[in-house]
């Protein structure tokens, strides 16, 4: 049998990936191929230049369409950013009868309700994720299929983004002659691709170091409980590479990718690197030593903003997991190390094989983290979709929902009330 295939694109700082996968029979991912471009119309997550991504998209995709034999249509889209914020927000449905099961649909209307919440002007929700649901004042549910009861509850993890920013990623996928099936936030795709279901279940702080933001999304008992987005990457390291050895930002990234440490300690005082001069300039000597000072200063920034996040968020003492560290500044030598250093907390390097079939090395790598979790997602946007297919045709339709319940019935009273009285008086 012919499994749907997916694509998934993040929209990266640094590069623009996009990834072709199918599900094989063992309910693995297979990656069937991908393209990589670099990313130019990109800051901090932020289209800033529609037509240079365009560009960038176009270029990614048709790598991809070759590698793979696709024809690329419909993709999955990351949105990360630092104006992605998040709400818990508390939402109730009433039941008409309480003999009917709660099924898919009710836990549906519920979510939809919360995309109805007023936000602040130029924001607009992203995501609902339903944490625990309350049956008839029942707490701590977090399968309510199945079960019988009137008032159904549940405790959502709201994120919300810029209205403009959504819109701007959804231009350049249109003008690339693309279809958007869905936006993901990027954290939670990454998560998908390194996390395992046993270290979200025991609590883990997810850590995505992109090239422009830093994403965090925290889990405990299974459950989605926080997620930030920083503006801080791997970008700003290299400019500072930049500034401190007076170099241009090409030899700043080589250097930081091929020699760079984020522990000073850890590099020798008489490593010398030796880089070409600019025309017919002298060659620049660099200290490794040197390097790994201004990485290591420019990291513990970043880890700071991390563990803020984390300790603002309430759980830092319930992850049994740690920390998980992915993207491409999770390949910076160290880092793990330093991190467990300033937070305490156990760390290690998150790699996207989790679910895949088989991986080749580059695939595998934390720097493809989030475009394998957008494949993973788009699967599961798929299945969610043809329950829903399923559940339609088997004649299972949405309940017509009382509204207003209690003030229904006062209305209902008044109106026999002054009904009576026009008869009294006829």
């Amino acid at each position: 049998m012919d499994s749907e295939i997916i694509v998934g694109l993040d929209i990266g700082t640094t590069k623009i990936v996009a990834m072709v996968g199918r599900r094989n029979e063992h309910g693995k991912i297979e990656i069937l191929g991908h393209g990589k471009s670099t990313s130019i119309g990109v800051k901090r997550g932020v289209v800033s230049n529609i037509e240079r991504t365009v560009q960038s998209i176009r270029a990614a995709v048709e790598e991809a369409e070759n590698v793979s034999g696709v024809d690329i249509r419909l993709v999955n889209v990351g949105i990360a950013g630092q104006h992605i914020k998040s709400i818990q927000h508390h939402g109730v449905l009433m039941r008409s009868n309480y003999e009917q099961e709660i099924t898919q649909t009710d836990i549906d209307v519920l979510t939809q309700d919360m995309f109805k919440l007023v936000m602040l002007p130029g924001e607009e929700i992203i995501h609902a994720l339903p944490q625990e649901y309350i049956i008839d004042n029942e707490k701590g549910i977090k399968d309510p299929i199945g079960m019988c009861g009137i008032r159904m509850e549940a405790n959502f993890h709201i994120i919300t983004g810029q209205i403009a920013a959504a819109k701007n990623i959804y231009k350049c996928v249109n003008r690339a002659n693309l279809e958007a099936t869905g936006l993901i936030l990027e954290p939670l795709a990454s998560a998908e691709a390194v996390l395992s279901k046993e270290e979200k279940e025991a609590g883990v702080a997810l850590v995505d170091i992109g090239g422009g933001t830093t994403d965090i999304a925290i889990f405990q008992e299974g459950i989605i409980r926080h997620t930030a987005v920083i503006a801080l990457g791997g970008d700003i390291i290299t400019e500072d590479i930049k500034e401190g050895c007076s170099i241009i930002k090409d030899q700043a990234e080589m250097l930081k990718i091929r020699f760079g440490s984020a522990l000073a300690s850890e590099s020798k005082e008489n490593e010398i690197v030796s880089i070409p001069g600019l025309r017919g300039r002298e060659p620049k000597e660099i200290s490794l030593k040197n390097l790994a000072n201004i990485i290591q200063a420019r990291m513990e920034d970043i880890i700071e903003h991390i563990y803020y996040e984390i300790k603002n968020s309430g759980y830092e003492k319930k992850l049994i997991a740690g920390i998980v560290v992915t993207g491409g500044g999770a390949k910076l030598k160290h880092v793990s190390q330093l991190i467990e250093y300033m937070t305490g907390m156990d760390t290690r390097i998150g790699y996207p094989n989790e679910h895949l079939s088989k991986a080749t090395e580059e695939i595998a790598s934390p720097m493809f983290a989030t475009s394998v979790g957008l494949v993973i997602k788009g699967f599961e946007l798929s299945d969610s979709k043809r329950v829903r297919e399923d559940l339609k045709q088997l004649g299972v339709k949405p309940k017509p929902q009382k509204s207003g319940g209690f003030f229904d019935a006062i209305f209902a009273k008044t109106k026999n009330f002054f009904d009576d009285d026009n008869e009294k008086n006829a």
